[in-house]
């Protein structure tokens, strides 16, 4: 992924700024290391969250929220929960049977598998659903979900739709971390199902609280 440069890589490559810096923060008694963004090196978890930071320039990544999937030593999956299409599409497009019922919109889960849906939700007791904490799951039995729609249940904070997922190759997501381009957040509280597409990225770092919440309100260039 491309990465712009951020406030860290500016103390590395100047050795004077860097205790100038702290020179300031002491005079007006502020820990001026708030400001450094990097990555809390946090290990991913299923039901997690991976968070852009401020400065990743990528077209797929950027000041993007990822939910974590599956984690683990052959690599990792996850649905990006903060992007649309370009050219917005709806459920009702991709599923005949739901052509004539009010637009349902459909998300952009990642650059992979652009033609795989994808959808999470609140059902507990659906068939073959993949559990992801905090009372999320993922995919089951689609005809169900069908039936659901048609009859009229509720979507809105119920269950959301995606075409495509993110993917990592083996070891290639922590070494991402590393390079300070994710923060780990694997405690959110944050409602996926309610928020704002356009909200998700600020509310999830805020969520984190502290510094996080400073880095949430950096403009982005």
């Amino acid at each position: 992924m491309n990465k712009s440069t951020d406030v860290s890589l500016l103390f590395r490559e100047n050795p004077y700024l860097s205790p100038l810096f702290q020179k300031i923060g002491e005079l007006i008694g502020m820990d001026m290391n708030i400001f450094q963004v990097e990555s809390n090196k946090a290990l991913p978890r299923t039901g997690g969250l991976l968070i852009a930071t401020p400065f990743l320039e990528d077209f797929h990544f950027s000041r993007s929220v990822v939910l974590m999937v599956e984690h683990n030593d052959e690599g990792s999956m996850g649905i990006v929960l903060n992007r649309n299409f370009s050219n917005l599409m709806t459920l009702n497009e991709v599923v005949p049977s739901l052509g004539k019922l009010p637009p349902i919109p459909l998300y952009r889960g990642g650059p992979i598998g652009r033609d795989t849906l994808f959808y999470l939700h609140t059902f507990a007791d659906l068939k073959d659903a993949f559990p992801l904490g905090n009372g999320l799951y993922m995919n089951g039995d689609f005809d169900w979900m069908q039936d659901y729609i048609l009859a009229g249940g509720q979507i809105q904070g119920k269950v959301r739709f995606f075409m495509g997922y993110a993917g990592w190759q083996k070891g290639q997501l922590m070494q991402e971390i590393e390079e300070n381009t994710w923060i780990v957040n694997n405690e959110s509280e944050v409602d996926l199902l309610h928020m704002y597409l356009r909200d998700l990225w600020q509310e999830a770092l805020c969520d984190m609280g502290g510094k996080y919440m400073i880095w949430s309100r950096y403009p982005k260039y």
